[in-house]
């Protein structure tokens, strides 16, 4: 590692001792590290090694990474502080190229960044044993090869016999090996130590505890089934750039077998000696993911990184990683960190997913991110999607990615056919039943047919709760129920709870999904006393409808529910899809947490209850993430030749000619692309430009203002060539959790322009990124 990176001065200083340039892990918006002495105890420290310093007057204990070391120093000798200890952890270069390119690009304090890299389990040292073990020495190891027993007493040449004939079981704590061995104590094994044939030394390991198993494979994938022409087509032309940087996009239709095409390169890859990254866009998609990769790869030579591990599962796994253990690492967004030797590919499945974005310092995007690690560790990178960013779609187009399509699906399967209806249209048509309904005529249906035909039931509503919208049914008082401390309304949510009879009682209670406020509902409205209204539509109260109008379905035996409320971990999500393949479990609801890359041959119907949830939000990706849901739920129908036969999707909406609906009903991802791009092309929106959002905030408006702008006067000021801003104005949610939100965002035709005003703002301390304020490059959320 260079000083390049992260300059230090030099000086001479005391012969023989050695400086390390350190980042601590604290938002310091400063690109220079702190400058430690090495004490001799550490003389083995080297560069990406994770350190404890003393930090400021109280040299309070802080976790660090080594970025550079040095034999001089300008700084004067006294003041040097030295390094506390090792914290048993180490980074790549790679990894530390990468960290210095996210503090610049994402504009963000450095030491922010090496703490994502790092999970707080690995800097605490969760789980970390340390044990005192017998070892064999060099002299002992000599003996054994050439056959001759060393001159010993009785009791040790005893212990040597023993010991040779279960090397296996070397290293051992002492008295556990003298138990194996069958010795009556460790008075042998202490006499083979005084002889030079057994040293002790100190092992270290990382026991993982809690949680369920990490690996289940799937034996249905036990054997790789024959590549369609166009997966062989694309596994042959990726394969050919192993070992050397090379961006595709892997384009393929719902169900065509993207997983056999990354299944196959990460063969080759392995083959070659290296290693792989697979990023998943959640938790959800872990389980199904791993037990398809353990099956085919064995999983001995996986890791798995994400949320759902507990502590010392995450420190075990990132462990395995670092020492060569693992090969294939597989996880959500933070897994592009995994510190993996030789990395020869890395895979970003449904690459178009939001939850790549990280919404909280630093905000990265894991997609644009595993470009950049594989750059730098010169090796390709794919993409892979049914419904690809129209980032990614048009820098194919533009030739910067090379694009593989796989327009068919494997196993014979085909697109389900999909009706889009009006739900205005259709509650004109039975406006004589006075009751508010979430499942229309045509979907009520659908959903008995697909039961008399023994088939299986996915709908999706991306709305939580049992109601979005709580107030008087009077309409002369206009009450409704906001949040305290946030610019939204209070969702209200009901829950049935069982009895230890049997039954079950009712709970409610009302919830903020802003700042996760929670409080009781009132009982009448505290204006005018008249009742409450609790209107809209919830995954909740869509549940309710189900079980009151199909007799077969009964909550958590014949249906289910999957959303944030209900899957509070992944064992809980693998259960209930499991649940759900073996049939036992005939209607599956949810969020779009159902939406994405689950494969169910025996699905005959898949419905839309509402896909007019997020097309009406201020937001110009509104379209595209309509589009994308749509299109990837529907693809969950039809999965199998039989299923596809019958398959059919049906999409409620109030808006049946808005293109993104229109264009996912006819499976026409080109035609909605080609649309949708012109209108950003006018605009001069992402990705034809490129854009950065900063957001303002603080509890008095006043100082949310003026913070904003004084950026303006900055932007004004400078005079920027090519650059454009809008605002300072109120974010369309202005206030979440007390906290007053006013937006500036800027807009240029380059990533340079926006870069060099957001290095203008920082270098006059207005954007720092901190509590006051949120930098956002590349946003992908404006709300």
């Amino acid at each position: 590692m260079t000083d390049d990176l992260f300059p230090s001065t030099s000086k001479d200083d005391d012969q023989g001792t050695q400086f390390a340039s350190v980042v601590p892990d604290r938002g310091i918006d400063r690109l220079e590290p702190l400058t430690y002495r090495i004490p001799q105890s550490l003389s083995d420290l080297q560069v990406g090694d994770r350190v404890a310093v003393p930090l400021g007057r109280g040299n309070r204990a802080t976790s660090g990474t080594v970025i550079a070391i040095a034999d001089h120093t300008d700084l004067p000798r006294e003041k040097i502080k030295p390094i506390s200890k090792l914290l048993g952890a180490r980074l790549p270069k790679a990894l530390l190229n990468l960290a210095q390119w996210i503090a610049h690009y994402y504009c963000c304090p450095p030491g922010m960044v090496f703490q994502t890299m790092v999970p707080a389990a690995v800097t605490k040292a969760v789980g970390r044993k340390r044990r005192v073990v017998y070892d064999l020495t060099d002299t002992a190891r000599g003996a054994i090869a050439s056959g001759a027993e060393p001159k010993l007493p009785p009791t040790a040449a005893l212990a040597w016999r023993a010991l040779i004939a279960h090397l296996d079981l070397l290293p051992s704590e002492p008295g556990a090996l003298a138990h194996t061995l069958g010795l009556k104590s460790i008075a042998g094994l202490s006499r083979l130590e005084r002889e030079g044939l057994l040293m002790k030394r100190e092992l270290v390991t990382v026991r993982a505890s809690g949680g369920a198993s990490l690996m289940v494979a799937d034996p249905d994938h036990a054997t790789a089934p024959p590549l369609m022409n166009d997966q062989t087509r694309a596994v042959e032309t990726v394969a050919k750039q192993l070992g050397s940087f090379a961006p595709f996009l892997l384009f393929g239709i719902t169900g065509s077998g993207k997983t056999e095409v990354y299944l196959a390169l990460i063969e080759k890859v392995l083959a070659r000696g290296d290693s792989a990254i697979v990023l998943v866009p959640e938790i959800s998609l872990t389980p199904q993911t791993l037990s398809r990769f353990a099956a085919r790869l064995g999983g001995d030579v996986i890791a798995v990184l994400h949320s759902g591990l507990t502590a010392s599962q995450r420190h075990a796994e990132w462990q395995r990683i670092a020492s060569g253990e693992a090969k294939v690492v597989i996880g959500a967004r933070s897994a592009v960190f995994a510190p993996v030797t030789k990395l020869g590919i890395v895979i970003v499945d449904e690459e178009h997913d939001g939850s790549y974005k990280q919404d909280q310092l630093p905000r990265y995007h894991g997609r644009d991110v595993a470009l950049k690690r594989a750059q730098l560790e010169n090796c390709p990178v794919v993409l892979g999607s049914a419904t690809p960013s129209l980032e990614s779609w048009h820098n194919a187009k533009l030739g910067r990615f090379t694009l593989l399509e796989l327009p068919e699906r494997a196993g014979g399967g085909v697109l389900p056919k999909v009706d889009i209806i009006d739900l205005i249209e259709e509650r004109r048509a039975s406006a004589r039943d006075r009751q508010l309904r979430a499942i229309g005529p045509t979907l009520h249906r659908a959903i008995a047919r697909a039961f008399d035909a023994d088939g299986q039931v996915m709908l999706l509503l991306n709305r939580r709760g049992y109601a979005s919208y709580i107030g008087c049914a009077d309409a002369h008082c206009g009450w409704t129920l906001p949040c305290d401390d946030c610019d939204a309304n209070m969702v209200y949510h009901k829950e049935r709870l069982p009895r230890a009879d049997g039954t079950k009682r009712t709970l409610g209670h009302v919830k903020c999904h802003h700042c996760e406020a929670m409080n009781k509902l009132p009982a009448t409205c505290p204006n005018c006393g008249k009742r409450i209204s609790l209107l809209g539509f919830g995954t909740q109260r869509l549940e309710e409808e189900l079980a009151r109008e199909f007799a077969q379905l009964v909550d958590g035996e014949t249906m289910l529910r999957l959303d944030s409320d209900t899957m509070h971990k992944a064992s809980d999500y693998q259960q209930a899809l499991d649940r759900f393949r073996a049939g036992e479990i005939r209607l599956l609801l949810g969020t779009q947490m159902i939406a994405k890359g689950l494969d169910f041959p025996n699905v005959q119907l898949v419905g839309v209850v509402n896909a007019d949830t997020a097309l009406s939000l201020p937001d110009f990706r509104a379209p595209e993430r309509t589009f994308q849901l749509v299109a990837q739920v529907a693809g969950r129908a039809g999965r199998s030749a039989h299923a596809g036969a019958v398959a059919r999707v049906i999409v409620q909406t109030t808006d049946p000619t808005a293109p993104a609906i229109t264009f996912a009903a006819q499976h026409d991802f080109t035609g909605f692309a080609e649309a949708e791009l012109a209108i950003r092309q006018r605009a001069g929106l992402p990705p034809i430009g490129r854009m950065a959002r900063l957001v303002f905030r603080d509890r008095a408006i006043e100082k949310a203002e003026a913070a904003g702008w004084t950026a303006k006067r900055a932007l004004d000021a400078a005079n920027i060539a090519h650059l454009t801003w809008r605002g300072p104005f109120p974010a369309p949610i202005s206030r979440v959790a007390g906290y007053h939100r006013i937006a500036l965002e800027l807009l240029a035709p380059k990533a340079s322009v926006i870069q060099q005003a957001l290095t203008l703002l920082r270098n006059q301390g207005v954007a720092k990124s901190d509590a006051h304020c949120a930098v956002d490059v590349d946003p992908v959320a404006l709300m």
